[in-house]
């Protein structure tokens, strides 16, 4: 064990090797839903050759491919040169050519400092249209292309041990998310509450009578309260369980290699939706104030979530780690003393005497940035990941890893708005270095130099927080300028203004 275990902490230490060439993934079958002619064009995001948000069929890509960004960065060759370069680390944005991402959206990003080959972030913005699939009765329908909805989306995804799975994930994501709401189209159009139950039979009733099942006394013959905006949060979270199981099955026959975080903005009637699985982060400034979107998921923040499946699956630890956590690894010359610990029912801690099955490695140990689940991986939650193992062991750690996002809700129509404010997206090469204070605070003086419809003062506040967080090259790396270190990993940020 105690080999395994410098292993790993070697691998952790030298983890940032170059990952292989991975070829890519198909697309989703039966995707062929298009925007509206009237909706306007939105750039793609999808690495070039890759079938866009409109259902068009894929092309073949070449799998030697080693290295793509977004498309919407409409990136030279040379410009692709120069976004690969770790040393001169330039910031990137799309073009000034008069296309503008949707709601003029600002996006920047910047590769890490040679923490890995490539920059594993990928990032996607969408205009997609929804066209239903049946009618609440279950009878057939055919829907004019004005009776189905558009929804926006923009996403950020954080890849690790690899960028193939943040890649797939940056061209299909979407595409799931709008395969699960193409049965609540006509039941979002729709102020009534949603039906009980979707009939499979045409004509037949959308909603059951459960009578027949339970007693006239039962607790159960109420029927639960369903908002529409509870419907789109589980679509959202079907489409992350659906991505998750793709990259499962398709992991062999296409490499996609890794796992990422996924941060997700959906504006659809009139709400903002954001789904967040990783470290990922969102937060609205509105008239200085900072409003939280969404929480980081790591060792540390799902300490109990990940004990208690520990404790309830022993199996899962391989005789190898122990559930408990303790300030510190245990000595064999501590057998039998009492010392501090906790475990998946405690915030505090308490003492206990040391038995022998307390020397095993500790499911989560160290703290911080530096916090791990079985000393191998710093984030609890994402997609993909379903090759990782225990280094130097056949241990897998898919079972203690969740593909669900958190997805928090806020309602466009309930606030005026002002141009200044905006809805900030950073993967954690930005909050690593970077508060959320220190953000608003960006945001007002970045802002306050442009005229208030201005729209690339959004893409200007994106590249602002990027070489913020990234710093200047000075003597013994990338300094910010209170001389602290700056992020050295990839940074990638988009800022979506909230008025209108």
């Amino acid at each position: 064990m105690l080999s395994r275990v410098r292993s790993a902490v070697a691998h952790l230490v030298s983890s940032g090797g170059a990952p292989p060439p991975r070829p890519k993934s198909p697309d989703l079958p039966n995707a062929t839903s298009a925007p509206p002619a009237a909706l306007p064009e939105a750039p793609r995001s999808p690495p070039a050759g890759a079938g866009s948000g409109s259902g068009a069929p894929a092309k073949t890509v070449d799998p030697r491919a080693s290295f793509s960004r977004p498309t919407f960065l409409q990136l030279s060759p040379g410009g692709l040169r120069r976004a690969n370069d770790h040393a001169g680390r330039a910031v990137q944005s799309p073009p000034d050519t008069g296309r503008h991402l949707p709601w003029s959206t600002g996006y920047a990003e910047v590769i890490n400092a040679g923490k890995s080959r490539h920059n594993e972030d990928q990032a996607c913005c969408e205009v997609v249209y929804v066209e239903g699939r049946r009618s609440v009765t279950g009878a057939p329908k055919e829907l004019s292309r004005d009776q189905g909805l558009c929804f926006y989306y923009w996403g950020l995804f954080d890849g690790h041990a690899g960028g193939g799975a943040a890649e797939m994930a940056s061209r299909l994501l979407h595409r799931h998310i709008r395969e699960q709401l193409k049965d609540l189209v006509e039941i979002l159009q729709d102020p009534s509450p949603p039906p009980l139950c979707l009939s499979s039979t045409p004509g037949a009733s959308g909603s059951s009578d459960p009578s027949h099942l339970v007693g006239p006394q039962s607790c159960w013959s109420s029927q639960k309260e369903v908002t529409h905006e509870s419907l789109v949060v589980g679509a959202i979270e079907n489409a992350f369980q659906l991505m998750d199981e793709q990259m499962a099955r398709e992991r062999r026959g296409h490499q996609v290699e890794g796992g990422c975080c996924a941060l997700v903005v959906i504006y659809l009637l009139g709400k903002v939706y954001v789904a967040n699985a990783g470290d990922s982060r969102a937060i609205i400034v509105r008239n200085g104030e900072i409003i939280p979107m969404s929480r980081e998921f790591t060792p540390e923040t799902e300490r109990q979530r990940l004990q208690l499946l520990g404790f309830l699956k022993p199996e899962l630890l391989g005789g190898e780690f122990t559930h408990l956590e303790f300030p510190r690894r245990i000595q064999p010359k501590e057998l039998g003393q009492r010392m501090l610990y906790r475990d998946q029912n405690m915030t505090g801690w308490a003492y206990k005497k040391i038995e022998l099955e307390d020397l095993r490695f500790p499911l989560v140990c160290g703290e911080g940035k530096k916090a791990r689940v079985m000393a191998t991986i710093g984030v609890t939650r994402g997609l993909g990941d379903h090759n990782l193992k225990v280094c130097s062991s056949t241990l897998p750690i898919k079972p203690f890893l969740s593909c669900f996002p958190e997805v928090q809700v806020y309602d466009l129509t309930q606030y005026e708005h002002c141009p200044d404010d905006v809805l900030v997206l950073g993967t954690d090469g930005l909050w690593d270095v970077t508060s959320d204070r220190e953000v608003a605070a960006t945001v007002d003086r970045v802002l306050s130099a442009y005229e208030p419809n201005d729209s690339s003062r959004y893409k200007a506040l994106a590249q602002a927080l990027v070489l913020g967080a990234r710093g200047a090259p000075r003597y013994r790396g990338w300094r910010l300028p209170n001389n602290k270190l700056g992020s050295g990993d990839d940074i990638s940020v988009f800022v979506i203004p909230l008025e209108g």
